[in-house]
């Protein structure tokens, strides 16, 4: 029987490289959801901020609510759509990105090794822009004076200008450009290592397209669809520039919802609750996509 391999101990001058990570990953993140953590069972201050009063209320207003007068506790109705909302528009985002992005990062892959870096840069240029910008440019193009509706008008396809910014669509569409690149990355990076000889093959054996894509392309790169899937759908579901300048407050998402109780409504207790509750779900669709992931590759052998 071989004996069983020792496990890497890590030396002094590793661990002193590795000091700086960890004091940055304690101040910046345990620390913080700590605090969160701690004022969620917390009593809101009656003028804002927190009493230090142990409660579970602002955990029970996270899906229900009591009534002022008859003190019945019903359903919280604006939350519960304001979750579906964010978890919708997450979902039909990364759905889009994927049918935009997959083409072109196939395109990418087969282009020839010294244009690829130029194509790279076109999908990665827009990262070199504030966000704040990019939304308002987006803004300019669906507003009912926007470059959208003036070009339909003039071509009398409708006659008079459509409706499109302060919709779910006009969130859903400036998400979609906004995190296109991070589904274009992930699955170029998983179709660049990609034996094209397979779709050769495929195609000496009379398969069609369809076919050739569902059963030889997507399982190989399906890891990078999972790893874009999770970089596209978990910044949207907190995402909050976008909704607020293309919502114009009357579509919330869980960014603005959590922002609104620190802010406007300075119940840090119930914005801490909702804070958690959007990390759960966000570690709910990771477990999912990987699930997936795994479960696939289970059925491929």
């Amino acid at each position: 029987m071989q004996p069983s391999p020792k496990r890497p101990t890590i030396t002094k001058a590793q661990a002193l490289l590795l000091t700086p990570a960890m004091v940055i990953l304690l101040l910046a993140a345990i620390i913080p959801l700590a605090l969160i953590t701690v004022y969620s069972f917390l009593t809101p201050g009656e003028y804002g901020g927190i009493d230090w009063t142990f409660s579970t209320e602002s955990w029970v207003n996270v899906v229900a609510k009591r009534d002022f007068f008859t003190d019945e506790v019903n359903w919280a109705t604006e939350h519960l759509v304001v979750f579906w909302r964010s978890i919708k528009l997450s979902f039909l985002t990364a759905v889009l990105t994927f049918l935009f992005g997959f083409p072109a990062a196939y395109f990418i892959a087969t282009r020839p090794p010294h244009r690829r870096d130029f194509w790279l840069t076109l999908i990665m240029l827009p990262f070199w822009t504030n966000m704040l910008i990019r939304t308002f440019a987006i803004m300019q193009l669906i507003r009912n004076e926007g470059v959208i509706n003036t070009l339909l008008v003039d071509l009398r396809i409708v006659s008079s200008p459509i409706q499109i910014l302060y919709t779910e669509t006009a969130i859903m569409l400036g998400m979609t450009y906004v995190y296109l690149p991070l589904m274009v990355l992930p699955i170029y990076a998983s179709m660049e290592r990609f034996d094209f000889r397979l779709v050769e093959a495929g195609y000496d054996l009379y398969a069609r397209p369809f076919q050739i894509m569902r059963e030889i392309i997507l399982p190989i790169v399906k890891p990078g669809v999972v790893a874009g899937s999770i970089l596209v759908f978990v910044p949207c579901l907190g995402d909050y520039v976008i909704t607020t300048v293309l919502g114009g407050g009357k579509q919330l998402l869980l960014g603005n919802l959590i922002g609104m109780q620190f802010s406007a409504l300075r119940n840090w207790p119930l914005g801490s609750a909702l804070s958690l509750t959007l990390l759960i779900l966000v570690g709910i669709a990771m477990i999912f996509f990987v699930r997936a992931t795994e479960k696939e590759d289970g059925l491929h052998g």
